[in-house]
């Protein structure tokens, strides 16, 4: 347990834990907003060109595989986001502990979008790619699916930034 000293060591340490959360909060969430920023500006407008059929078998290929394997830095980001707000606050180093907060409460409202727009789209999709069944409503539901994608980058990007901050100052 730490003790609190004279010296200012506990700060130190508390400061020290709050960045290292940030760092990791900072790598993890850029994996998602790579992620998301890929998707807005190449993805999208590449997938206004190829077929129905096409777009729910690659789409729901990329779903099946994005939705096991990105939890992971995204959970790991929000997380780590948390640690470092809350570490912040102990040390009563405002301004990281707004910043951080700040950034998750970014990342909070992209996890509500994520789960309550994207993911039931993604698990359609892929849904119809793994039967290889045509889906009629595919290019519907990839069009609902992009109106919220840039939405999404532009949370993550802010949060990267205000995670970014928290390491700066």
């Amino acid at each position: 347990m730490l003790a609190v000293t004279t010296d200012g060591s506990y700060d130190m340490i508390l400061d020290l834990l709050a960045r290292g959360a940030a760092l990791i909060a900072v790598l993890s969430t850029a994996v998602v907003y790579g992620t998301d920023v890929f998707c807005a500006i190449a993805l999208r407008p590449a997938l206004a060109s190829v077929d129905d059929a096409a777009l729910v078998a690659v789409m729901g290929s990329v779903h099946r595989y994005g939705d096991r394997r990105m939890p992971v830095p995204g959970v790991l980001g929000v997380v780590a986001t948390a640690v470092s707000a809350v570490l912040a606050a102990v040390a009563a180093h405002w301004a990281q502990a707004i910043a951080a907060s700040a950034a998750l409460g970014l990342l909070v409202i992209w996890l509500v979008l994520y789960t309550q727009v994207s993911a039931p789209i993604n698990r359609q999709l892929t849904a119809a790619s793994d039967a290889r069944q045509p889906l009629p409503s595919g290019r519907a539901l990839q069009a609902k699916w992009d109106s919220i994608i840039n939405a999404r980058a532009v949370l993550q990007g802010l949060a990267v930034a205000a995670l970014c901050v928290v390491l700066m100052i």
